[in-house]
């Protein structure tokens, strides 16, 4: 039996995930992005790593058949099936002080990093997430910049639990540049 959420914009949500069941993340209006986090169930110290993926991988995109990994380098989920095939593994969860620092307006403004944190109610000093639908352009000489998503209505990415799991998700909450489009909006996550 299915289960949906909508994770209204600019919020997070936990959701347990039972090892074979696919998770997949529809971004509903399109062009935003999607703070995508999990932890090994009853292992809070076992958790999504985007650096160990990366190294195992080899690589700094998600395809179809990749693996997302624990930082203890165990296979998490599996890519069964994806409409955009731009993902970001490199940027943290934003969070006040990144708020700060570009935009000057950090104080009270409604970010991933609590908002996934509140969610899984823990206080993890940072958060690096796989931001689904996040388009960084990753330029020969080694700069990036954050473009418009690609991502349209509907669009949607299904993973695939290798392990009993807790999802920490939020719609992420820049609208101060292209992250998201300009603007920030719900996304359905749903559970079979």
């Amino acid at each position: 039996m299915s289960k949906e959420y909508i994770i209204p914009a600019c919020s997070g949500i936990k959701i347990d995930v039972q090892q074979g069941q696919n998770i997949t993340v529809v971004d509903i209006e399109g062009g935003q992005v999607v703070d995508f986090f999990a932890e090994v169930t009853d292992k809070p110290n076992e958790f999504l790593s985007t650096g160990v993926t990366i190294d195992c991988n080899e690589s700094l995109k998600l395809k179809i058949g990749d693996t997302i990994y624990t930082n203890l380098y165990t296979p998490m989920m599996e890519v069964l099936s994806d409409d955009v095939g731009e993902h970001d593994l490199l940027h943290p969860c934003c969070r006040p002080e990144m708020y700060d620092y570009f935009y000057h307006n950090g104080k009270g403004h409604r970010n991933c990093f609590d908002n996934i944190n509140n969610a899984l109610k823990e206080q993890r000093p940072i958060i690096t997430p796989v931001n689904l639908f996040m388009h960084t352009k990753i330029n020969t000489n080694g700069n990036i910049s954050v473009e418009k998503p690609i991502s349209e209505a509907g669009d949607k990415i299904i993973l695939k639990a290798l392990l009993n799991i807790t999802l920490g998700i939020a719609a992420c909450s820049v609208s101060e540049s292209q992250c998201n489009s300009g603007k920030c909006s719900s996304v359905k996550v749903i559970i079979d």
